[in-house]
């Protein structure tokens, strides 16, 4: 326990960005989260760290928080989002420490979180015909609504390029991880994924230029699914085999087979 709670804590202080975050009112999407606001003690239990070191990131500005009576209050959708951004940074050693914080608050009756169980063949595109960023998107879209559990899917296209002017989720591998910036949780069935490869790469927003071939488009029912569904995948596509898999099959439903068994070695290394 205290190795883990160590590595997360490392994590938490080495991906914070500089510069003190003033807090903001919950947006309508967002409010129906302010009854589980957390506050130093039971975000401490939350992330697996002592009360004083929550404390201390707090009153550094380090953590999404805001004072109420002189007291640190902390918003669950905010520090989901700010845990999202710390996943998108971490390597094998700190996602695997994250999926364990994970695990120790899911709830039983929470979802599988298995990539290869979330993906179907009908959401599988080799290749996705699309050649810019909006019509990848909008392809995305399109393949997710072959699942049937997506019942708005102007909707999620509308969350999807919304998300991604703000903050593009392409990654240094070629790999973009879209998803809205809250789970839509009214207009989907479950929580399910969809993957497509292009031909070549394509610009997609990568701060340094690096163009994208494959994307994922997680579509999550909650924000604790969809925090465990990016830390799994995040732990998959820094693997290169899987990136090798993907860029090299043409079979959606020999891919399927082939990610769930290097799923599998990821579990069991």
């Amino acid at each position: 326990m205290m190795e883990t709670r160590g590595r997360v804590a490392g994590i938490l202080r080495i991906r914070v960005k500089p510069g003190r975050w003033t807090g903001h009112a919950l947006s309508a999407e967002n409010t129906h989260m302010a009854a589980t606001d957390f506050d130093i003690v039971a975000l401490a239990e939350y992330l697996h760290l002592r009360p004083e070191q929550v404390a201390k990131m707090a009153d550094r500005g380090q953590l999404p928080g805001r004072r109420i009576s002189g007291e640190w209050r902390f918003s669950l959708g905010d520090i989901h989002h700010w845990l999202e951004e710390r996943i998108g940074a971490s390597d094998e050693e700190q996602l695997v420490a994250i999926e364990s914080a994970f695990e120790r608050n899911r709830d039983v009756s929470d979802e599988n979180v298995r990539v290869s169980d979330l993906l179907t063949t009908e959401a599988i595109a080799l290749p996705l015909e699309a050649r810019t960023r909006v019509s990848v998107i909008s392809e995305m879209i399109s393949l997710a609504g072959k699942t049937g559990w997506l019942w708005d899917p102007e909707r999620m296209e509308s969350a999807v390029k919304q998300r991604e002017s703000l903050h593009p989720t392409a990654l240094d591998n070629g790999v973009a991880l879209l998803h809205p910036r809250r789970p839509l949780t009214s207009i989907l069935g479950q929580s399910f994924l969809a993957l497509g490869r292009t031909n070549r790469g394509i610009p997609f927003g990568h701060p340094r230029g690096v163009l994208t071939d494959i994307f994922f488009l997680i579509a999550a029912t909650d924000d604790r699914i969809h925090l465990r569904i990016l830390a799994r995948l995040s732990r998959l596509v820094s693997r290169p085999d899987v990136l090798e898999a993907i860029r090299t099959l043409s079979d959606p439903r020999e891919l399927l087979e082939c990610l769930r068994q290097l799923e599998q070695q990821t579990l069991d290394s």
